[in-house]
Formats: C-alpha cells, structure tokens, sequence
C-alpha cells in the first residue's frame, strides 16, 4: 500500500467515525466543567477508551486521563494531547446542543479536541498491529489558565516505562481548533508559536484628600494614569519589533466618588512575550518604571509580576514534519506555515520544554464566511464548524503512524 493511499484510508475512516465523535463532542458540550476538577469530562473519556480495549490511568491531583496504544513492533512513544476545561462564561449560541451548565461554556474548543483524539484513539487501535512504537494519549484539564499539563508532568507523565520493546516518548502533537481560519485548514510554524503569559499587579500608595486641593495629597490616580502611558512607550521605544512584547493594563481601580482623592490605586495587566530573553528584559523594565515613576512623585509603587505559561516553542524539525504530514494528508493547499507567532498563550509549552513537538492550529470557519468577522475563540456566541473534525482525527492519527516510521 502507498503511502498516499494509506493517508487517503485514514481520512476516509476519520470521516467514517464523525458521528460517534460528533455524538461526544456534543455531550462533553452540553455539561461544561472549569479548571481542574471535570469528573464528568473524566468519567465519559475513561468510558470511550475502555471501549476501545484500552486501560486509561485517571490522575491523582487533578482529572486528567491518559492511555498507552501499544504496538505491534518495537519502537518509540509519541504523545497526543487535547484540553479538557471550559471557560466561566455564560453561551448564548443557540445551539441545540448548547451549555446546559449555567456560567459554564466550552467557548474555547476544547470538547472537540477531546473528541477528536477519542476519534484518532480509535484509528490508532484499529492499526495497532502495524504501529512501531507506542502512542501515550493526553487528556489533560486546566490549561485555561491553571497549568494542568505541569501537574501532569510533575506526577509523571513523560516516564513512561521503556526497556527492549518500549522507548521514551520521543514526539509531542496537540491540535488547537480555532475561527482563525477556514474549515479543515492547518497552520502551524517552527520556533515560538505562542507567547508566555505573565500576571501584572501594580499597586500605588499616595496620599488621600480633597479633589479641591490636589497639592495637599499625593494623587495615586494621576500616578497611575502615567505609568500606564509609560508602559506602551516601553514596549514600543525599548523593545525589538522582531522579537515583540505586549503589555496590557486591562484594569484600573482607585477612588469612591467625585471629590475625594483616594489613597491608592491598583492596575491589572498581561505581559506577552515570544522569547525568555524579551520576557526577563519587560520584567526589568517595568520594576524600573513602576519604581521610578513613584518615586518622582511621593509615591510608593508594589509591583508583583505573577509568572504565568511560558513562549510556546514549537521544534524546528517535528514542525516541519507536521506540516509535511499535513499536506500530504489534507493537501497543501490547506497548509500554511505562519510567518508569525501568536500572542496567545498555551501550557502544552510545558510539554514542548521537555520533548521535541508541535501545537497545530485547525480552522474550523465554514465556506463563505470571514475569519475576520465570525466570533472567535473566548466569545459567548462562537460557534467551530464540526465539518473540521476529521480533519483533525486523521492529522493525531497520521502525525503518530509518521512519527513512529521514522524514528
């Protein structure tokens, strides 16, 4: 059998099992579950993989399931991941099989990502015999912002037993579905793909008193209100462009009413990074700026930058195969490399720190309709056309049965 043909087949089967894995995503859809504790989410996957002859192991500090395929050769481990977690929100899609969960949706795609790997599980069983290696299954919950995949790690889950017949996991692939991008569509790139995600807290003590005498008090508002010009003017006059950085403030709360200066004022921002180097450099720079700027005026400034995910780094090489694996599959009309990374943010980043991988983005924007003016991930109404699935079953199940051939 060709090599076309054999990826022709496993298309054609990712298609053939679309109704059993849209009858999943669906029920993981209707009964949302947010951050680490989904024992619903964790209780259907463990079901589905018992089905399919397989011993799933459930995590001990958080929900998470993973399975081992073994082959019938000799040969590595690759690892195939999908999220589990919804967002706090409350959807307003009105889809038939919408949220059934009050201030729970899964506006982020993550109920098809679990089917989807349920659905390449099934292709990946059904050639077990033919498989040279082992293919470790990830289903992991709290990537929205909890870090579930270091949990994950943490309790174990790149040691995989090895010895003559069973080696260490050696490739990494998770799928991210998305309205970035037409229906079935693949983008992917080497190197950063993704930017780290730090939690900036800056807090400013003056001192209070009348709005009528300003120069009696030490106004924190009017402090606070040049840090956040003098954080833009940091990104855009001391940071490479080539290598970016953003920072956000998203939030700023001081003051109880009209003629009273109050005593402090607190401001809530993202930094975003695509490199460790930018990223300690903006560190730096903000203590610097945050300090200074206080000081000049009487003021004290508590700055906290909580460290969230790091840069996403996709690896050279198992970017360049995915996306071969990809075309080959799909078609390379359909296959693009990005020119650049996205300032999002992933934990699958813990796992690319530790093995050689890729996150791939699957469109899921149906024929006719703008990417530009659909809603996008995160949005109480966005709807993924399920028409993408197989796209992504057969690109888990392909990526694998590649990997492992030619390890």
């Amino acid at each position: 059998m060709t090599t076309d043909t054999a990826l022709a087949e496993l298309l054609e089967s990712a298609r053939a099992v679309l109704p059993d894995v849209l009858a999943i995503r669906r029920r993981i859809h209707r009964h949302p579950e947010v951050g680490t504790n989904l024992p619903v989410t964790q209780a259907l996957i463990i079901t589905e993989l018992e089905r399919l002859g397989l011993m799933p192991v459930p995590g001990r500090a958080l929900t998470s399931v993973t399975a081992l395929i073994e082959g019938g050769r000799p040969g590595p481990t690759i690892l195939l991941r999908a999220d589990m977690d919804a967002l706090p929100l409350t959807e307003d899609t009105g889809l038939e099989f919408a949220s059934e969960v009050a201030g729970a949706m899964h506006a982020c795609g993550h109920d098809a990502h679990v089917a989807m790997l349920l659905g390449a599980a099934r292709l990946l069983v059904e050639r077990r015999a033919d498989l040279s290696g082992r293919v470790l299954l990830m289903f992991q919950p709290g990537e929205e912002g909890y870090g579930g995949a270091q949990t994950m790690i943490d309790e174990g889950l790149l040691a995989v037993p090895t010895g003559a017949d069973h080696g260490p996991v050696t490739g990494a692939l998770a799928i991210h579905i998305g309205n970035s991008y037409p229906t079935g569509h693949i983008r992917l790139r080497g190197g950063a793909l993704m930017a780290s995600s730090d939690v900036l807290r800056i807090t400013v003590r003056g001192k209070g008193g009348h709005a009528s005498e300003p120069h009696t008090a030490i106004d924190p508002i009017t402090v606070a209100a040049e840090i956040v010009l003098a954080l833009q003017v940091a990104v855009t006059r001391g940071v490479d462009p080539f290598d970016p950085a953003v920072i956000t403030i998203a939030k700023l709360t001081a003051g109880t009413t009209n003629n009273i200066i109050p005593e402090s004022a607190e401001l809530l921002g993202t930094i975003r990074t695509v490199s460790e180097e930018t990223r300690a450099a903006v560190r730096e720079r903000v203590t610097r700026l945050v300090e200074g700027i206080c000081s000049a005026h009487g003021a004290t400034g508590i700055l906290d930058i909580e460290p969230g995910y790091p840069v996403t780094v996709n690896d050279d090489d198992f970017a360049a195969f995915t996306l071969g694996v990809a075309g080959d599959l799909l078609g390379d009309d359909v296959v693009e490399s990005l020119k650049a990374p996205i300032m999002g943010a992933e934990d699958f980043s813990y796992v690319l720190q530790n093995v050689p991988g890729a996150m791939a983005f699957l469109g899921s924007v149906p024929l006719g309709h703008d990417p530009d003016s659909v809603p996008q991930n995160h949005s109480n109404v966005v709807v993924f056309d399920e028409d993408a699935l197989p796209a992504g079953i057969a690109l888990y199940a392909a990526v694998a049965i590649r990997h492992l051939e030619r390890a």
